[in-house]
């Protein structure tokens, strides 16, 4: 579908120089001299690589739709991650790199997560914005400091660290933000 250069928003999935491409973040800018255009960054969806692109009005650009399904994440083998379909049963096998890499310690047994496809092939994998999961080691904590600004590194389950308010102890499942792997709040369970 062919939409105006200045009609892009973050998120979009477009295809410019025969890849397709996702902004990842757009700037209007309008100056003294010469017509307005879109500044857009966007992101090369199969490699990860970056390009800044300006946009004028008057241009247009081919916006891809992507079907989106929902599967349940199944199993690890190596390097390859297996989903299944939750509707067909069908199974799914990506490698970590197109689920990336930041976002594969997060992945749980069972975990349902959205899979973007391009005509029939999978492009991208998103997970939940949140997941629980258990601290296994944690510092003990150092008297005198404020609990309002001080934070404590603790390991998690997955391996990967993450800084914990000072009542956090090992042996508490906490919500982690997949996005950053940031601590969130402790789980309500």
């Amino acid at each position: 579908m062919k939409i105006n250069g200045n009609a892009i928003r973050p998120g979009m999935v477009i295809e410019h120089q025969g890849r397709l491409w996702r902004a990842v973040r757009i700037q209007h800018t309008q100056p003294g001299k010469g017509g307005a255009y879109l500044q857009v960054e966007l992101k090369e969806i199969r490699d990860g690589t970056k390009l800044n692109e300006r946009f004028r009005s008057s241009e247009t650009v081919e916006r891809v739709r992507l079907e989106q399904r929902q599967f349940q994440y199944l199993y690890a083998e190596g390097d390859m991650h297996t989903f299944m379909d939750t509707e067909t049963f069908d199974q799914v096998t990506l490698p970590a790199d197109a689920i990336g890499e930041d976002q594969v310690p997060f992945l749980q047994e069972g975990m349902a997560v959205t899979i973007e496809f391009h005509e029939e092939t999978p492009i991208s994998v998103q997970l939940p914005d949140t997941v629980v999961l258990a601290i296994v080691e944690a510092d003990a904590v150092v008297k005198g400091q404020t609990a309002s600004s001080s934070y404590k590194p603790a390991v998690l389950e997955n391996g990967l660290r993450v800084m914990v308010p000072p009542h956090v102890e090992a042996g508490t499942r906490i919500v982690v933000n997949t996005a950053d792997g940031t601590y969130v709040e402790r789980a309500k369970d």
